[in-house]
């Protein structure tokens, strides 16, 4: 039984996880909210994760009801991710390294995440679509390694919804990505957007810009001069949020479908905070259904950033005999997900 503590802190989400033996012990986590219209910048993204993650490593042992001497490892967020806040969990993680005198492990976010859903959810060895603020990846199983089989290849579909939100000036609370799900519910008009689908890729830069132009026309790039009498066409900003959802979502699901097929999977397994996404959870599944397979997803405790990810996927890799030279506990804003040796799977 592996008794595992994870520090997440990639991104605005700092969090502590504690698990054992695949039982959740503790999850607790706080968020950087920025103003609506303003993203969050690594430096002050940063700030709030030093402020915030000693008195969440004590909640969560106080949560999980254990002592310093109960862990068996300490885990944190190696990469991908956002350079200072990744230095914040990193330089907490080896200070209790060395404090508690327990072993340390550096995690690959994605492998948190996928190991997590795995977890969760019980699906055996199903496709992956990972999907979140920094990613957009279509993955599967295969000897020993996570193959990515497509990705985007510009910016991430939360990246792209969050940008948005911006745009339109939604609130950041309790997150973009939330708030541009729940305004779409209210859309009544689909928009025709650019569709980008090249092979098993996805680009969501262009749809970006295109939308931007259709939410702020005075900010026209290809200004052409509009003749007296032709009105001028105002969305809503709930179609335009209900449009962009279902031309994006509508990609994910093609190339999630296509592995399937390459692959004979008859599950699929959603992770990443865009995971969360209902619409999105609905479209998967009438596809799978289709197929006659099975969608798994979870809920916003795990799909989101979490510790517990960390600390999951760090007790896996523990349990196999996975070591770590102190030296090499340094952090990695590009770590790919296939980059990661799975000794913990037999399969």
């Amino acid at each position: 039984m592996v008794c595992a503590l994870g520090i997440e802190g990639s991104a605005n989400k700092i969090g502590i996880g504690i698990i054992r033996d695949g039982n959740v012990l503790a999850n607790v986590r706080r968020t950087y909210i920025t103003p609506p219209g303003e993203g969050f910048l690594p430096k002050e993204t940063a700030k709030h994760h030093r402020e915030a993650i000693l008195t969440l490593v004590q909640a969560s042992l106080k949560e999980a009801q254990l002592q310093p001497a109960d862990l068996d490892v300490i885990c944190y967020t190696k990469g991908p991710g956002m350079a200072p806040p990744l230095l914040v969990g990193a330089i907490v993680a080896r200070t209790l390294s060395l404090l508690w005198q327990k072993p340390l492990l550096g995690v690959n976010h994605c492998i948190g995440h996928i190991e997590m859903g795995r977890l969760i959810t019980r699906a055996q060895n199903p496709i992956v679509l990972y999907v979140s603020g920094g990613n957009t990846q279509v993955i599967a199983y295969s000897n020993k390694r996570y193959r990515i089989f497509g990705e985007t290849i510009d910016i991430a579909v939360g990246n792209c919804l969050d940008r948005f939100a911006r745009i339109i000036k939604l609130s950041n609370d309790p997150s973009p990505g939330y708030n541009i799900e729940q305004l779409a519910k209210q859309g009544k008009q689909y928009i025709k957007l650019p569709y980008v689908v090249k092979g098993m890729d996805v680009s969501f830069s262009g749809i970006l810009s295109h939308i931007e132009e259709l939410a702020e026309p005075n900010k026209r790039r290809n200004k052409r001069k509009k003749p007296q009498d032709e009105p001028e066409i105002v969305h809503s900003q709930a179609d335009l949020c209900y449009s962009l959802q279902e031309t994006i979502f509508a990609m994910l699901v093609e190339i999630t479908e296509r592995a399937m097929a390459h692959c004979g999977s008859e599950e699929v397994l959603i992770v990443g905070g865009v995971g969360c996404n209902e619409r999105l959870q609905e479209m998967m599944r009438i596809m799978c259904e289709e197929r006659g397979g099975k969608l798994f997803a979870t809920d916003e405790r795990y799909c989101i950033d979490n510790g517990l990810m960390i600390a999951h996927a760090g007790a896996e890799m523990h349990a196999a005999g996975t070591v770590m030279p102190f030296e090499e506990s340094f952090v990695t804003q590009r770590y790919r997900t296939d980059e990661v040796l799975v000794n913990w799977r037999q399969d």
